[in-house]
């Protein structure tokens, strides 16, 4: 079984197999060396994530050939108790908890210090899970308000925007600061995202989710992690015999071992 890599978080990283997206750039990144596995959720919260987070990892169960495995005190039983560790997992929320409580979205707010209290226990179960899996959490992008008042959602008698940037720069920095107290790395992408001019149409279509450029950068930003970390395509065995190693004169002989 390949080794995975998992992303988990709302609609930013659910329409990240999209074209252009930065899932879709992760998966191309990693062909036939590792599987890039979709989990994310339009619309959630960290509260919400919290609740559903064990059934949302269910199934990524089975033994791991590549010498990448950890022992699960929860590990499947069909399997000898050995569960397969994902080579890293992406933690992507907050754009939702940060919807502010008195305008058209509130019923995804969630107040700052559950925010943080969230982020601990995502975290805290994928290691107790997987403890050399490598957790990259990511903050909540820019909002562009002006974007989000054009393409608002559902009815917004207010006029406001359920979303500000000054919002959701709060909730970004709380992720960093969790990032830090767990030692966990993060993407900054509240900060990254704004040191561009124009970053608000560059980068969000709609005031808060990805363009391509916006994506871009996204992925790129999880590459420089996730080579950092020692994980990269170059050191990961491919599936199956590539093109080059197949003996033109006996091509059959290659799938034999």
């Amino acid at each position: 079984m390949r080794p995975k890599v998992i992303v988990f978080g709302d609609s930013i990283t659910e329409e990240s197999f999209g074209e252009g997206g930065w899932g879709a750039a992760l998966a191309n990144y990693f062909s036939r060396t590792a599987d890039v596995v979709l989990r994310g959720y339009s619309g959630y919260n960290t509260r919400w994530a919290r609740k559903v987070v064990e059934r949302a990892f269910e199934g990524l169960v089975g033994e791991n050939n590549y010498g990448i495995r950890n022992t699960a005190a929860d590990g499947c039983a069909d399997d000898g108790g050995r569960e397969l560790a994902p080579l890293a997992v992406t933690v992507f929320f907050g754009a939702n908890d940060a919807c502010l409580p008195d305008r058209s979205s509130a019923f995804q707010h969630v107040p700052l210090p559950e925010y943080q209290l969230n982020l601990h226990a995502i975290i805290s179960f994928l290691k107790k899970r997987w403890p050399n899996t490598l957790v990259i959490l990511i903050t909540p992008p820019p909002i562009d308000e002006d974007g989000r008042l054009r393409h608002p959602y559902g009815e917004n008698p207010s006029g406001l925007p359920e979303r500000t940037n000054e919002a959701a720069g709060a909730y970004a920095k709380s992720c960093v600061s969790v990032a830090m107290e767990l030692n966990t790395p993060v993407v900054d992408l509240w900060s990254k995202m704004q040191e561009i001019l124009g970053w608000e149409k560059a980068f969000l279509r709609d005031g808060l989710h990805l363009t391509p450029d916006g994506n871009k950068i996204v992925f790129e930003n999880l590459v420089e992690i996730i080579r950092h970390h020692g994980v990269s395509p170059e050191i990961l065995p491919a599936d199956l015999p590539l093109l080059t190693q197949i003996d033109p004169h006996d091509p059959l002989k290659s799938f034999d071992h």
